[in-house]
C-alpha cells in the first residue's frame, strides 16, 4: 500500500471514530461563557467538547472588551470572579477588571489546560438532528478546507454559548430578533425610543441642529450616508431592528509597539460627513472623549468603545446579521471593520476635525503584540444582541427593577438597561438617532434558571446562557461578559445534573444547583470564600446612628455615618467553617461625597485585636465601580464566629462606610 493511501485510510478511521463518540456535553461557542461552561463540566467529570467557529477563545473578553462592564461586583460570583482574580494575579492586583486582549486570551487557555478540555476550532454548525424534543447530534462544517468537509457531533446535553444563538435556532427553539413593543411585557423602555440631546454631549444622541442633507438645507441633494429616510414609528412600538454593533478597539501610543493607522481599503470620507457637523454643535469641540469612549488599558493600550451620537457604532447596518447566513455575516463584519478603521483615519487626518483631536489621534496606532494572526485587529465584532430565546421564562424590565424577583436565580445581573441606537433618521429636519436607552441605578437582581432553558415542548436537552430568554430591554442589562461567565457555569452544572439524574433540563433541581454554586463556587472543590455584606443582619452589629444609602455600593446598599459627635461602629462576624489562614478584605468607597480621609478598622482573630488605618488617598479603584477591595492583612482564624472585623469613626474627619467584608482562604 502506498504511504499516501495508508494515511488517507488512517484519517478516515480516526474521523469515523470521532464521529461515533458520544460526548456527555457539547458546548457551541468558545465565548467567555463557553470556556467557563466547558471548564465546569469537565471538572465535574464529564466528557466535554467545546466548539469554536473561529480560532480564538474568549469572545469579547479577549476581543477588546477590557474595560469591563460590571454594574456591581456583588453580582459577579463563582468562576466569573475567578477570571478577574486570575487577571489580577497577572497584573499584581487582587482583581483586575481592566486588561489587555492577549492577557485575557491566555487566561482562558489556562482554564482549557487545567481541565484538559477538548476544543474543536474553525468548525461551525450546519444543522441539528432531533428525536422528539432531544437533540441527538449536530453537523458541523470545517471552514478551513475546500470543498467543505462535515463532521457529526453527538452528545447527551448541548449548551449554546454563541452570541448568535445558532445551535438554538437550528434546534427549532423559538426566538425573537429585535424589539418587542413596550405593551407586550408592560415595559416603558422597550420598542422605539428617542432620547433628548444632552449638554455637554455625553449620550448617544445627535445634538440639535445637525443638518441631514448632502448640501445643507437642500433636501433635493439627498441624505448623508448612514441616514435612513424612514419615518419615525410611534414611541414604544416594536420592530425587528437590532441595536448597533462596533468593535472594542485596542490601540497603543507606545512608539515601539505602534503600527500607524492608514486608509483602509475602499475608504470613503463621505461616510463620516456627519462628524464635522456633529462636532460643531458640541459644547466642547476639542475633546476626543466626545467622539470615542477612550479608556486606557495596561501597557499603553486602549479599549475604545462608542462614545457619542456619531462614533464607532455602525448604526442601522446590522439588522440582517442575527438571521443571516455565514456569508452575510462575514460581509457585515467586514463592513463594520472597515467603517471603524476608516473613522480612526478620518479623525486623525481630515482637516475639519479640530487640531487637538487630530494630533491626539495621530499618537495612536494598532499594537504589534495584539491579534498577531488577524492583522492586529480583533476578530470579534461586538455583537451586542442577536437572537433571544423565548423560553420557559422571559426576563423583563420588571426583573431588572426588582419589581418582580424570581426564586430560581442561578446568577445575578446589575448593569443598567443599556441599549445602543438602532437607526439614524431625520426628525424635524435634523439628524437624530433612535434606540438609545441608558437607565442605570439598578440593584443586583437574580436571573431565572427558567430563562436558560427552552420551552419543554421544543427541546429538553439544551441550555442557552448567552442568547437567553429575555426581552430586548432586559437583555440590555443582562448582556455583560461577567454575567455570561456566571450563567455559563450555572448552565454546565445544570447539564451535569440532568445527565446524572437522567432527566431533562427543565426538571433540574434548582435548589440543589443553587446550593452547589454556593458550596463549590469554583467547581473544583476549593474551599469557598466568606462574604459578609452589610445587608446580612444576622452577621453584623451596628452601634450608633448609621444611614442606609443605595447606589455605587457593593451589593444593594451600604451603611453611611457622617456625624462625628458620638462613637459609631459596625462589626462584621463571619461564620468561619474551617479554621485556617485567611486574607481579609474590606470594600472601600473612596469616591463618596465628603469621605473621611482615613477609616479605622479593627480585626479580632479570636485572641488578639489589631487596629488598621486605611487612607483613601491610597485606594485606587480598578474598573467601572465606585469601590475597591482593600486588604486588612492575612490572619489565622479559628472555626466558628469568634473572629470579627469592625469599622469605627475613630479619627475620622468625614463620612465613613460599612459595606462588606471578604475572607479568602489562603492556598497552601
Amino acid at each position: 500500500m502506498k504511504r499516501s493511501t495508508f494515511l488517507i485510510c488512517l484519517l478516515v478511521v480516526v474521523f469515523n471514530a470521532t464521529a461515533r463518540k458520544v460526548y456527555d456535553i457539547c458546548i457551541y461557542g468558545g465565548t467567555s461563557a463557553g470556556v467557563i461552561a466547558a471548564y465546569t463540566a469537565k471538572k465535574q467529570g464529564k466528557t466535554v467538547l467545546l466548539i469554536e467557529p473561529g480560532s480564538r477563545l474568549g469572545g469579547l473578553s479577549s476581543g477588546g472588551l477590557g474595560y469591563t462592564d460590571i454594574g456591581n461586583k456583588y453580582a459577579v460570583t463563582g468562576l466569573g470572579i475567578d477570571f478577574y482574580r486570575r487577571l489580577g494575579k497577572h497584573y499584581g492586583q487582587f482583581e483586575s477588571w481592566i486588561f489587555e486582549p492577549s492577557v485575557a486570551e491566555k487566561t482562558f487557555h489556562q482554564y482549557i489546560r487545567e481541565a484538559n478540555v477538548e476544543v474543536l476550532y474553525r468548525h461551525r454548525i450546519v444543522s441539528a438532528s432531533k428525536e422528539g424534543t432531544q437533540i441527538r447530534s449536530i453537523i458541523l462544517e470545517n471552514v478551513t478546507v475546500s470543498p467543505v468537509a462535515t463532521k457529526t457531533i453527538t452528545a447527551r446535553v448541548f449548551i449554546d454559548c454563541s452570541y448568535e444563538g445558532d445551535l438554538m435556532a437550528r434546534a427549532g427553539v423559538s426566538y425573537i430578533v429585535g424589539r418587542e413593543a413596550g405593551s407586550i411585557y408592560n415595559e416603558s423602555f422597550n420598542g422605539v425610543q428617542v432620547q433628548p440631546s444632552k449638554t455637554p454631549q455625553r449620550g448617544n444622541q445627535i445634538p440639535d441642529g445637525v443638518d441631514p442633507y448632502k448640501v445643507p438645507g437642500d433636501p433635493s441633494s439627498g441624505l448623508l450616508w448612514g441616514i435612513s429616510d424612514t419615518v419615525l414609528a410611534p414611541i414604544g412600538s416594536g420592530d425587528n431592528h437590532v441595536q448597533a454593533y462596533n468593535f472594542r478597539i485596542c490601540l497603543t501610543n507606545d512608539p515601539a509597539n505602534r503600527i500607524p493607522i492608514t486608509k483602509p481599503p475602499g475608504y470613503d470620507s463621505s461616510r463620516y460627513e456627519i462628524l464635522p457637523r456633529y462636532i460643531a454643535r458640541l459644547t466642547v469641540q476639542d475633546d476626543i472623549r466626545e467622539i470615542l469612549k477612550f479608556d486606557l488599558m495596561p501597557n499603553h493600550k486602549t479599549d475604545i468603545n462608542n462614545g457619542g451620537g456619531f462614533s464607532t457604532d455602525m448604526i442601522g447596518m446590522n439588522w440582517a446579521y442575527p438571521d443571516g447566513d455565514y456569508a452575510t455575516r462575514a460581509r457585515i463584519q467586514k463592513e463594520h471593520e472597515l467603517y471603524n478603521k476608516g473613522l480612526l483615519y478620518f479623525i486623525g487626518h481630515d482637516p475639519r476635525i479640530p487640531a487637538p483631536i487630530r494630533h491626539f489621534m495621530l499618537d495612536w496606532g494598532y499594537p504589534k503584540d495584539e491579534y498577531t494572526d488577524n492583522g492586529h485587529w480583533s476578530p470579534q465584532m461586538y455583537v451586542r444582541e442577536a437572537r433571544r430565546m423565548i423560553g420557559e421564562y422571559v426576563m423583563t424590565q420588571a426583573n431588572c427593577q426588582s419589581k418582580v424577583v424570581v426564586n430560581d436565580g442561578i446568577g445575578m445581573a446589575a448593569y443598567g438597561m443599556d441599549s445602543h441606537n438602532t437607526q439614524r433618521l431625520v426628525i424635524n429636519g435634523m439628524v437624530k438617532n433612535e434606540g438609545d436607552v441608558e437607565e442605570g441605578g439598578l440593584s443586583p437582581y437574580p436571573i431565572s434558571y427558567r430563562s436558560l432553558v427552552p420551552k419543554r415542548t421544543q427541546c429538553t436537552n439544551l441550555l442557552v446562557p448567552v442568547c437567553l430568554s429575555a426581552s430586548h430591554i432586559s437583555y440590555g442589562s443582562i448582556r455583560m461578559e461577567p454575567v455570561f461567565m456566571v450563567l455559563g457555569q450555572s448552565a454546565a452544572l445544570a447539564a451535569v445534573q440532568a445527565i446524572n439524574k437522567k432527566t431533562d433540563v427543565q426538571s433540574v433541581d434548582v435548589a440543589q444547583l443553587q446550593q452547589q454554586l454556593k458550596t463549590d463556587p469554583l467547581s473544583n472543590g476549593t474551599q469557598p470564600e466568606i462574604l459578609v455584606d452589610n445587608t446580612d443582619s444576622s452577621r453584623i452589629k451596628v452601634s450608633g446612628r448609621w444611614s442606609v444609602k443605595k447606589g455605587g455600593t457593593y451589593g444593594p446598599d451600604a451603611l453611611y455615618a457622617s456625624v462625628q459627635d458620638q462613637s459609631r461602629s459596625v462589626t462584621f462576624t463571619p461564620a468561619v467553617a474551617k479554621a485556617g489562614e485567611y486574607a481579609i478584605y474590606t470594600y472601600v468607597l473612596p469616591k463618596i461625597s465628603k469621605a473621611s480621609a482615613v477609616t479605622n478598622w479593627e480585626v479580632f482573630d479570636g485572641k488578639n485585636k489589631k487596629e488598621i488605618t486605611i487612607r483613601l488617598a491610597d485606594v485606587i479603584v480598578n474598573g467601572q465601580t465606585n469601590g475597591e477591595w482593600v486588604s486588612l492583612g492575612t490572619w489565622q482564624l479559628p472555626a466558628g464566629d469568634k473572629a470579627t472585623v469592625t469599622v469605627t469613626n475613630k479619627n475620622a474627619n468625614g463620612t465613613i462606610v460599612a459595606d462588606a467584608v471578604l475572607l479568602v482562604p489562603v492556598k497552601k
